[in-house]
């Protein structure tokens, strides 16, 4: 009997997945829905399943729609980079043209999701991909204060879950962007050190200072700082409605010291696997800053 896993149709069926899958950035597209779930649970009284399943659509439409322009644009670059040149588009796999189709209708039917949630929503939702693709994309082979650019997308997500529970912008969501905001800088000047040699095929001006140097690992340091200070923010009741108990503060607080001396260490040794066990746990960290978050509020409701 002929093994039908192994078929020709079913290795096409895989291969068309695996390549949704890298021109959508499936793993990146998920953390940017759990961010903005967390969101919505923060700010929603009372839970609305079907606005919650909307903004997970609409949010992976929006990174999809994001990442796959960003794909189009940097082809021909993501030949050159190791990491890279097996996506879609560069490997062949993919047309231009098909890539682009992708990133347009997932631009449409994101921001189409996201206004039946309220127009607020889509309008940041909005916001997001015009500046990564028209901003950070282009940026990224000029200056390294693409970063910053690009920090104000990705910081997005976080206050957006907010914005769709409340169909409101004021000092909460602004809080939760700003914690956002400045988490990325350790996260992504992390990638950029250990993948220092592969943006430099590529012409990405990652780094602060354009090395990794004593210059780049202070400002690691430096922003690593400002994001458990703004993490902290809502301990002292000055966020309105976010709210984060003392209890809940001392575990974020002891969670962002453990991100602190793993920022440290980078200073001290400077080297690509230090600067990736940073990166893993800036990814903790903001995992369980959110979880933390929620949990916090839902105990509270509940006692």
């Amino acid at each position: 009997m002929q093994d039908l896993s192994v078929t020709p149709i079913n290795t096409a069926k895989i291969s068309v997945i695996q390549d949704f899958k890298e021109i959508t950035k499936m793993r990146l597209a998920l953390s940017v829905v759990f961010s903005s779930i967390a969101g919505y649970l923060l700010g929603v009284d009372t839970i609305s399943w079907s606005t919650l399943l909307l903004l997970a659509v609409g949010g992976y439409f929006m990174v999809g729609a994001s990442n796959a322009f960003n794909q189009v644009i940097e082809k021909d670059l993501d030949k050159l980079m190791d990491r890279t040149k097996n996506r879609p588009v560069p490997s062949g796999r993919m047309s231009v043209n098909t890539a682009f189709l992708i990133a347009t209708l997932f631009t449409i039917a994101g921001i189409s999701v996201l206004y039946s949630i309220n127009p607020k929503t889509a309008m940041f939702g909005a916001i997001s991909i015009f500046i990564y693709v028209s901003l950070y994309t282009p940026l990224k082979t000029k200056t390294p204060l693409s970063v910053f650019v690009g920090a104000i997308p990705g910081a997005i997500p976080f206050m957006l879950g907010w914005v769709a529970a409340t169909n409101e912008f004021g000092i909460e969501p602004g809080t939760l962007f700003m914690i956002q905001f400045f988490w990325q800088f350790p996260h992504f000047w992390a990638i950029g050190w250990f993948l220092y040699e592969d943006y430099e095929k590529g012409g990405f001006f990652m780094l602060p200072t354009g090395k990794r140097d004593k210059g780049t690992a202070v400002q690691v340091i430096v922003y690593t700082v400002w994001t458990i200070v703004t993490s902290l923010i809502p301990v002292f009741g000055v966020t309105g409605k976010l709210y984060l108990t003392p209890v809940s503060g001392v575990a974020i607080f002891f969670l962002g010291l453990i991100l602190l001396r793993f920022a440290i260490r980078l200073y001290k040794i400077r080297d690509a696997k230090t600067a990736k066990q940073l990166m893993l746990m800036s990814v903790l960290y903001i995992t369980l800053l959110q979880i933390i978050y929620v949990a916090d509020k839902f105990i509270r409701v509940w006692i």
